[in-house]
């Protein structure tokens, strides 16, 4: 049990240094680019640079990926995470507060997957419109610290992601009706790309072995993801929410479900350290899949999670080669 204390402790001190870095480059990477969509404006400049097109925010990268594909050069657009930031813990700053104040509509998910960014929005954008594009569905619900709470990570499953994707639609097509054609075959596209990446997934996740089908993954944030594709969510290291922090209890807990299930590989995520699982593997004897998920953030640009799409292909294409099944290439 010492062992595991250790590994906690350890996994702690690490997790807070990285997100104090990751803090500073937030800071420093909203300062420029507010500068640099300025025209070399001081940086209390306006980020949005262009007045004759609607101004809209978003509060996680996937939102972002699909407001930018279904707006297009029709609106002005700020993402305020970056890729591979994590929306339970990031902490807005001003730069942030300056996109709210301007915005016209904001895009956020909701239930509560992105709460320091909830409340700034709340606080500095009054005259937006607000729309939680995540609770057009109805939520899973799961158990956190004892109490029942909407489960926010509900583009796990695609159909889902279609529904959001119209809702985003639909809010821009309010916003400027005048290009609502464009919105709507802008979406139309997306949604057909959609519906391939729903039945597609499907198809690989079936080529799995049935009693092989058990998924571990870092955090809760797989259960849509699971529920849709015929997965069980055997265990995870923490819930639903990054903010916690898993005891060495928990942590053997974990390891005595892997053994027990025999599942052939469990897996880390892009946005957490990913430390303590790796013990848990070693511990458990099994694999820990040499693939990261994303969670709940799409992929740097050039990554092989650089939008939704390929994020969720990614993700499939790791589980299912993990997990014993084969993977045909999305498109073909």
């Amino acid at each position: 049990m010492n062992f595991f204390i250790k590994a906690v402790s350890s996994y702690l001190y690490c997790g807070l240094s990285a997100l104090k870095r990751r803090r500073s480059l937030v800071a420093t990477v909203a300062v420029v680019g507010v500068y640099l969509a300025g025209c070399e404006q001081p940086t209390g400049g306006s980020p949005f640079p262009n007045e004759d097109r609607p101004n809209v925010v978003t509060t996680s990268t996937i939102l972002t990926d699909w407001t930018a594909q279904v707006g297009g050069e029709e609106i002005d657009l700020v993402g305020i995470l970056s890729p591979g930031e994590d929306p339970h813990i990031y902490e807005p700053v001003p730069a942030d507060s300056r996109a709210f104040e301007e915005a016209d509509l904001v895009f956020y998910n909701g239930y509560n997957l992105e709460p320091g960014l909830i409340r700034m929005m709340n606080a500095s954008a009054p005259n937006a419109r607000q729309m939680a594009v995540g609770e057009v569905v109805p939520p899973l619900q799961l158990e956190q610290e004892g109490q029942t709470v909407p489960d926010p990570h509900v583009w796990g499953d695609v159909e889902n992601a279609i529904v959001m994707v119209q809702t985003i639609r639909d809010e821009l097509s309010s916003l400027s009706p005048n290009e609502q054609a464009t919105f709507t075959a802008n979406a139309d596209q997306l949604i057909a790309e959609l519906e391939q990446l729903h039945v597609w997934i499907q198809q690989q996740i079936d080529t799995i072995p049935p009693n092989q089908r058990q998924l571990v993954t870092t955090h809760d944030a797989f259960q849509y993801y699971a529920n849709a594709y015929g997965l069980t969510v055997a265990g995870t290291l923490i819930g639903i929410s990054t903010e916690e922090q898993p005891s060495a209890q928990t942590i053997q807990q974990l390891v005595e479900t892997i053994r027990g299930f025999g599942v052939p590989a469990i897996f880390a995520e892009t946005t957490i350290n990913p430390q303590l699982i790796r013990t848990v593997a070693e511990e458990a004897g099994v694999e820990l899949a040499s693939q990261e998920l994303y969670s709940d953030s799409i992929g740097a640009p050039g990554s092989d999670g650089e939008t939704y799409v390929r994020m969720m292909v990614a993700n499939t294409t790791a589980i299912v080669e993990n997990l014993g099944g084969s993977v045909e290439e999305f498109g073909e």
